[in-house]
C-alpha cells in the first residue's frame, strides 16, 4: 500500500449459503485476518481513504423471520444478531473502520451490499450464490427436465447488479457519508420467483423445479434505500430481469459454449 491513496477491500474467503453454512470458523478466522491486516497497513501507510465491503449478513436474524420482510434500514444491525460468522466479521469490521477513523488520519466508507451478482461471478465448484447457481442449472437442462432449489423456494431476498454496485462504490468514496449504507435494490423476489424469471429468458420449456432438502440463510430480506438516496442521490438503476439477462447469456455461454 505504499504510495496508494485510496483502497478498496473487496477480498473475502466467501461463497453461497453451502459455503457459508459449512465454514464458519474459516470465514471468521480467514475474513478477519483479511480485515484487520489491510486497514491497519493502509493506516500505517498514509492511505486517505478506505472503501470496506460490508454485507447486509449483519443484520439481526430476529429481523428477518419472513417472506415478507420489512425492508432492512442502517440502524436495524442493532441490536446485533447476525446469523452466521460472516455477519459477524462484517459487524465487527465495520466498526473496526470507524474506531480508526477517529483514531487515525483516514477516512473510511462503508456499504453493505445486498446480493450482488452479475457476469465475471464464480458459478460453479460450490461458492456461487443462488443467480448464478440458477443460471447454470437452466443453462444445462434440457426441456421437460428438473432442476432443484434448496427449501421451499418461498425465502425471498433483493439482488444487486454488479454495474449498480460499482457504481455506488465511486459515488460513496466520494461522499462525506462515514456510517454504512445499504447497497442493494428494493425489489423483493423468492427463490422460485428468481428462478421462473431466468427460465424465461432462457427460453426453455416444461422445466420442473424440485425443492430438496438444502441450507437458505434467513427467511426474507430486502433493502430500505431511503439513506442511501438521502445520501448519494441515487440508488441502483438496473432491473432483475436486465441483470439477469445479461448474467444467464454469459453463464450458459460458459457451460454450453454458446
Amino acid at each position: 500500500m505504499r504510495g496508494i491513496e485510496q483502497v478498496y477491500a473487496l477480498a473475502a474467503d466467501m461463497g453461497g449459503m453451502g459455503f457459508i453454512s459449512g465454514n464458519h470458523a474459516r470465514i471468521l478466522h480467514n475474513n478477519a485476518l483479511i480485515n484487520l491486516h489491510t486497514l491497519h497497513a493502509a493506516v500505517l501507510n498514509g492511505v486517505s481513504r478506505y472503501f470496506y465491503s460490508s454485507s447486509a449478513c449483519v443484520y439481526p436474524e430476529y429481523r428477518q423471520l419472513d417472506e415478507d420482510v420489512v425492508p432492512l434500514r442502517e440502524e436495524d444491525a442493532f441490536p446485533a444478531a447476525p446469523q452466521d460468522a460472516y455477519g459477524w466479521e462484517k459487524l465487527v469490521t465495520e466498526l473496526l473502520c470507524g474506531y480508526y477513523a477517529a483514531d487515525h488520519e483516514i477516512e473510511t466508507r462503508v456499504l453493505r451490499f445486498h446480493n450482488v451478482y452479475g457476469p465475471l461471478g464464480t458459478y460453479e465448484g460450490g461458492r456461487e450464490k443462488a443467480p448464478a447457481a440458477l443460471c447454470r442449472k437452466i443453462a444445462l437442462v434440457e426441456d421437460g427436465g428438473e432442476i432443484e432449489v434448496w427449501g421451499d423456494g418461498n425465502q425471498t431476498r433483493s439482488f444487486c447488479y454488479v454495474d449498480d454496485c460499482v457504481e455506488g462504490i465511486m459515488r460513496t468514496m466520494r461522499s462525506s457519508c462515514r456510517d454504512p449504507l445499504n447497497m442493494g435494490t428494493d425489489h423483493l423476489v423468492s427463490i422460485d420467483g428468481l428462478a421462473h424469471i431466468i427460465l424465461e429468458l432462457s427460453g426453455k420449456r416444461g422445466v420442473r423445479i424440485r425443492h430438496v432438502p438444502g441450507p437458505q440463510g434467513v427467511r426474507g430480506r430486502n433493502s430500505d434505500n431511503s439513506r442511501l438516496v438521502a445520501t448519494l442521490g441515487w440508488q441502483p438503476q438496473t432491473t432483475l430481469r436486465e441483470g439477469l439477462a445479461i448474467t444467464y447469456g454469459w453463464i450458459r455461454e460458459k457451460v454450453c459454449g454458446w
